[in-house]
């Protein structure tokens, strides 16, 4: 793993000890939902559930930004670096937008083995999470993401993709920031929770 990606991460979420990885996995499910054995940092608990939202280039365009928000605990808002010219609506309505976020989640335009890092580290507290995404072409991008060479890809845990049929739900008509990753992607959740 380059240095500089595993530099960031510990800038960002401070080292990953068996201790820290349960602590965040409790974190964000609630000490309800886990139960603790801290002499081997074993933790049972309910499927975290991911809402995913990317932005991208086009039509089976290059990622272009990726977020995922969990029903509770810290979110990931990763943007990367473009090297193909964008598509004009691209440009107009999206671009304009991708760093609309909280300042703590602003990104840096990342290169493609950087960004795959990120979210490999980011994904590596939860041994199963769930992510759940309202259209097929964002399932694609954070998969294709994963890759890294011909027969490589990052380390991640077992994944697990669930793609919703929201009929009239359009998370660019009720997002606070329409076709901006992380806002699409609260949007996803907070309609999937307030439907449950």
């Amino acid at each position: 793993m380059p240095a500089a990606a595993d530099a960031a991460f510990a800038f960002t979420f401070g080292p990953l000890t068996r201790r820290r990885r349960a602590r965040y996995i409790v974190d964000i499910i609630g000490e309800q939902d886990a139960r603790l054995d801290w002499s081997g940092c074993g933790v049972q608990y309910r499927a975290v559930r991911y809402f995913l939202d990317t932005e991208y280039n086009g039509w089976g365009g290059a990622l272009i930004s990726l977020a995922l928000v969990p029903e509770g605990g810290e979110e990931l808002y990763l943007t990367l670096a473009l090297d193909d010219p964008l598509e004009p609506w691209v440009e107009r309505h999206v671009l304009p937008y991708l760093d609309m976020v909280p300042a703590g989640l602003v990104s840096p335009r990342l290169k493609r083995i950087d960004a795959a890092l990120m979210l490999s580290h980011y994904l590596a507290p939860d041994p199963e999470p769930l992510i759940v995404a309202d259209w097929p072409e964002d399932i694609a991008q954070i998969a294709m993401l994963l890759i890294t060479g011909n027969g490589e890809m990052v380390a991640c845990p077992r994944l697990r993709f669930e793609m919703l049929r929201l009929p009239g739900f359009s998370t660019a008509a009720t997002s606070k920031v329409a076709h901006n990753a992380l806002h699409d992607a609260r949007a996803l959740r907070d309609h999937v929770l307030g439907l449950e």
